[in-house]
Order: structure tokens, then sequence, then C-alpha cells
């Protein structure tokens, strides 16, 4: 099923743009569908590569002879990071001719680590998620997502079944041999697929570079670049921790999320994720992460994720900007005082806080004495669908 995309692309481009995304999140197919009368360019067909690969100069020339007048010369170019030097060319398209094209990749690394034209700002930047609550609309179940994951092709499947475990084995394997290893990024793969099972294991959790250089047997110096390797190609994001003022000791190691809940669960041989569990409760906390990071980057806010962590243990899963709102995740059918601590803590250090909210599995939201509300999921999802904690 073709779900409509939150990310609001122009009708007519005027301006030149880079679609950022992992595999698998619908780059290509929302491209098609926007823009269903534009020329595109796919890298992933071997014959596409090295034909520019090997003659860059070549889109000029095609292109020219396409779209001799300068009206309507608007181009898709698909994996562009797969031919780094096609970029050179991009920037004199539009510079000397009026072209404006849509750009589409997996990862800026290996165009940064070629020292390839970026454009110098000449160029949008836009990013796909997975599929959001409010993309599913009436079609949204929690545990499908929480077990499938975010990408569109895995969420349809059946979790009980083959097709859906292969899938998953497959872009993990395809994600290491194509991302990975074809790119480059890599001397040695069994050390990096060791991390990312570590990486699984501790979603959602704060970083130490040294203990998972301990894990899997490779430096600190090493795991950094893993992680970096991992930010890049958009298939995980650090969480930062809050960088206010604090007036007492805080955690400040970032934390680590990966991108879609359903490659976590695969990754860290979780199996099936019944409610009520911990690990359900993880991949709660994981979802909640998703769309909060996709509805500030879909409505274009400044505000910015953060976590806050008290060495003494008390925690807020997500302040978004300077403490405008802070958000625990509870996948619970009914919170407790206890679950309000960290909230009730943070208020504390930063009195001007503004709203505190817990995201559970309650069937009605409310409000406890001191003002923290308890949002049920589909308030949850009403609010997320309108970015209301974007402003």
């Amino acid at each position: 099923m073709l779900y409509p995309r939150g990310l609001d692309l122009p009708p007519k481009p005027r301006k030149t743009f880079f679609l950022w995304g992992p595999r698998q999140t619908g780059k290509s197919s929302l491209l098609r569908t926007r823009y269903p009368e534009a020329l595109r360019i796919d890298l992933l067909k071997s014959n596409e590569m090295t034909a520019y690969a090997s003659s860059p100069s070549l889109l000029r020339e095609r292109l020219l002879q396409r779209f001799p007048r300068r009206a309507d010369r608007f181009v898709l170019i698909d994996e562009i990071q797969k031919v780094p030097a096609l970029l050179n060319e991009v920037h004199h398209l539009i510079e000397e001719e009026g072209f404006v094209f849509g750009l589409c990749g997996s990862s800026a690394r290996q165009l940064r680590k070629g020292h390839a034209n970026l454009l110098g700002g000449r160029a949008l930047r836009h990013e796909l998620f997975g599929l959001t609550s409010a993309e599913l609309g009436d079609d949204f179940s929690l545990d499908r997502i929480l077990n499938n994951g975010y990408l569109p092709n895995h969420y349809a499947m059946d979790v009980h079944g083959k097709e859906w475990k292969l899938a998953l084995k497959a872009y993990h394997a395809d994600y290491l041999k194509e991302e990975v290893l074809a790119e480059g990024l890599l001397r040695k793969l069994p050390p990096f697929s060791t991390f990312l099972e570590s990486v699984a294991l501790s979603d959602g959790e704060t970083i130490s570079f040294e203990s998972f250089a301990r894990d899997c047997g490779v430096s600190a110096v090493s795991v950094k670049t893993y992680f970096e390797i991992l930010s890049d190609t958009l298939i995980g994001r650090f969480l930062p921790a809050y960088r206010g003022r604090p007036k007492r000791r805080v955690v400040k190691s970032p934390k680590f999320y990966l991108f879609d809940v359903g490659l976590t669960n695969h990754l860290a041989k979780r199996g099936l994720l019944q409610p009520r569990s911990e690990l359900y409760g993880k991949a709660f906390e994981n979802w909640v992460f998703h769309e909060l990071s996709a509805s500030l980057s879909y409505s274009v806010s400044d505000n910015e994720l953060s976590y806050w962590k008290l060495a003494s243990q008390a925690e807020v899963d997500f302040i978004v900007g300077r403490m405008k709102t802070a958000i625990e995740a509870k996948a619970k059918s009914r919170v407790t005082d206890d679950d309000l601590r960290g909230l009730r803590e943070l208020k504390k250090d930063y009195p001007t806080v503004g709203r505190r909210i817990v995201v559970s599995l309650e069937t009605e939201s409310r409000r406890s004495a001191d003002g923290i509300e308890i949002l049920s999921l589909q308030d949850f999802r009403k609010e997320i669908a309108r970015h209301a904690f974007s402003g």
C-alpha cells in the first residue's frame, strides 16, 4: 500500500534539493508520485552508473539535448552518492543553464569523503523518515509498528510469517554490503557487524565508546568511526544530553537510537514483542523518538531534541528545544507517581520548563495535581500529527 507522506515537497521546485533517507524509506516512490513527468536518472542501475562514472560530462550533453529550452528543466537523480563527480556537472547546469535538480540518496558520507561538490548552499536539504503515525492514519497499529518497524515494505508484512524475517535479514545484509562495504567505508566487516548488534542491544541508552570498544575488540577510535558511519548513512542518530546549565550533577554522554525499530529488533534478536514487557517499552521509546524527530524535521522546526538525566538516575527521555516541552515515554496502561519522578526532578532545576508530558497507553488523557499531562496514545498521535511540539 502506498501511504501519503508527511514531507512537503513543492509541486514545482524552483530550487535544487537533496532528499536524504535510509534505504527503503520510500524516497524514490515519493519523488515518482510527486513528480510523475520529471526525467529520472537512476544510478542504482549498473549501466547508468557505469556510463556516468566513466564520463560525468555525459550528463550535461544528454540534458542539454533533451531540454533545448530553459523552460521546465527539472531532473531527478537517484542515489547521487554513487557517482560523486556528477555534482560538478549538476553545479554547472544549475548556474549556467538554469536546471533544477532533485538529488536523492541514502548517504552523504561518501560525497564528503571524496570531497565532492555539495553545491555550496545552492541546494535545500530534506530528509525522509520511515512511516509515521499520521501517514498511516486508520491503518496504524502500535503492536505492528513496534514489531515490524517503520519501513513501508516491512510494516505491511505478517510478523508471524517467514517473509518478514527474510526481508529484515536481507535488509541487514544489503546494508552491510552496499552502504558500508561497497562504498569502502570499512576495512574489516566482522567487528562492525558485532558493533551493530551491540548498538541494537543498547538502543536508547547512553553511549560509552570505551565500553563498546571492549565489547567489540576494537579501539575507541574505531568505535567513534563506526558511530559516525551509522549517523552519516542515517541508520541511526545521536540524542545529546541537554546543554542547559545544570544545578546538579548530570549525565553528559549522548544516547543513540537506530532509525528503525524493526531493524533494532532483528539485530538484538528480540523475537515477537509483547505488550507490558520491558522490550516492548524500549521499542515504544524508540517510536516516540522517531515520531518527534520526523515531526520536527517535516515542520522545519528550530527546536532540537535532547534528553536530561541526573547522576542519581532521575531521567527525562526527551527535551524539545530550550525546555519548551519535556516528554517521557511509558508503554503502560496505568502511569504511577513513580513514573513522574524524572519530570518532577526536572522542574526543580528548571522551574520555567513548559509542558511536562508522559506519552502512555492509558485510554483517557489526564493531568496530575502538579500539572503533568498523561497523554493517551490517541491524543499523542493527534498532537504529533499537527506538529504541536514544533513551535
